[in-house]
């Protein structure tokens, strides 16, 4: 797929704002970045949006032009991109606790089988807690590939419209029943987190905002083209739409944000990644510098961040002040992520470019 410039910035900007968010395990970064770090989390759901198109393009692409989809391969590709950086990531975690961020950690078949965002106890078990998003995104990359071949196979509007309701009213409904019962019970754990923040049930609404962009233009290219003559509406409208949500978010463990936020936000940045993916708004045509390469290093950088934080914090924590503390801390994780990037992930990138097997067989839709 073209690499294109708008892609780049906006996941450039969702790793920063993570990285920004979780700097509270070295007690935040001051009130000069009070405001970035506290909403720091929604470079998680631009991850999610940008992981539905991207994906969703992926597959869908195939079946909009009547061909067959190589499960095979599209799960080779993805076992080769997630794993081998996950992998040597999490036997740091496990192995040597001394890198932790925090001191209880899941244990590691959890992560292993991507079930820790659905049965971790996270008072007991914060560490490689971020691993979470992950694991959302591993069971959209197994389900998905099935799901769309069906839905194709079906070429019914009412299977695509009950699945459309389902991810969003069902996601409403179901977040709306887990907070009222949670907050009404009062169980003695952090049941936001585990219940209503983690789950891959919940934190449906970006995957499916991308994955609907990706079969507009898969499906309906001429559609995709016209809408992307108004591409830098579609940007404002979409930063209207994402404050918007982002004050519902002002009680983040509330029932408005966590009932009708999820789907607002989704929609808010699905439009900034619809403009995004063409050359006809500002933020598609913005060449940020050095937004490709960290773009390139996001994942690593993710894994690792909060790793590179712990280090700097046991070393230099007493004798950092003010911006010194961001610029040394940002240092420390992107040389990191750079060494696991080009140490791990690279390297079976290339593999995977070389390895690429023939006849695996193709689910035809």
């Amino acid at each position: 797929m073209q690499r294109l410039p708008g892609l780049d910035t906006l996941r450039a900007l969702a790793i920063v704002l993570v990285m920004l968010f979780h700097s509270w395990v070295v007690g935040g970064m001051g009130p000069t970045f009070d405001p970035l770090v506290r909403y720091g989390w929604v470079g998680v759901d631009i991850f999610f949006v940008l992981s539905g198109f991207l994906i969703g393009s992926q597959v869908l692409a195939p079946l909009a032009r009547g061909e067959g989809l190589a499960l095979g391969d599209f799960y080779r590709r993805r076992a080769y991109r997630i794993l081998p950086a996950f992998a040597v990531v999490l036997a740091l975690y496990q192995c040597v606790p001394v890198l932790r961020e925090l001191p209880g950690i899941a244990p590691w078949w959890q992560f292993a089988t991507f079930t820790m965002n659905l049965l971790i106890d996270y008072r007991s078990q914060p560490a490689f807690s971020h691993a979470w998003s992950l694991c959302v995104e591993e069971h959209f990359y197994l389900l998905f590939p099935l799901l769309a071949i069906a839905l194709v196979r079906l070429r019914s509007g009412r299977a695509l419209l009950a699945v459309a309701l389902l991810v969003v009213l069902g996601g409403i409904a179901l977040r709306t029943g887990v907070w009222c019962h949670d907050t009404a019970v009062q169980p003695d754990r952090n049941w936001y987190i585990e219940d209503l923040y983690f789950p891959t049930w919940d934190r449906l609404d970006g995957l499916f905002v991308g994955v609907m962009l990706a079969a507009l233009k898969a499906f309906r290219l001429k559609w995709w083209m016209q809408a992307q003559a108004r591409a830098q509406a579609a940007m404002w409208l979409g930063l209207l739409v994402t404050g918007g949500a982002l004050l519902l978010f002002r009680d983040r463990a509330g029932l408005l944000p966590n009932a009708i936020g999820w789907p607002l936000l989704s929609v808010g940045l699905g439009l900034l990644v619809f403009a995004a993916a063409g050359q006809n708004s500002t933020l598609g045509r913005w060449r940020v510098p050095g937004a490709g390469w960290l773009a390139g290093i996001s994942y690593s950088l993710y894994l690792s961040h909060k790793i590179a934080y712990h280090l700097v914090q046991v070393a230099l924590g007493e004798h950092l002040h003010g911006v010194a503390i961001f610029v040394v801390y940002a240092a420390a994780a992107l040389a990191m992520g750079s060494v696991l990037h080009m140490a791990v992930e690279r390297p079976f990138l290339r593999l995977r470019d070389r390895s690429r097997p023939r006849g695996l067989g193709a689910a035809t839709a």
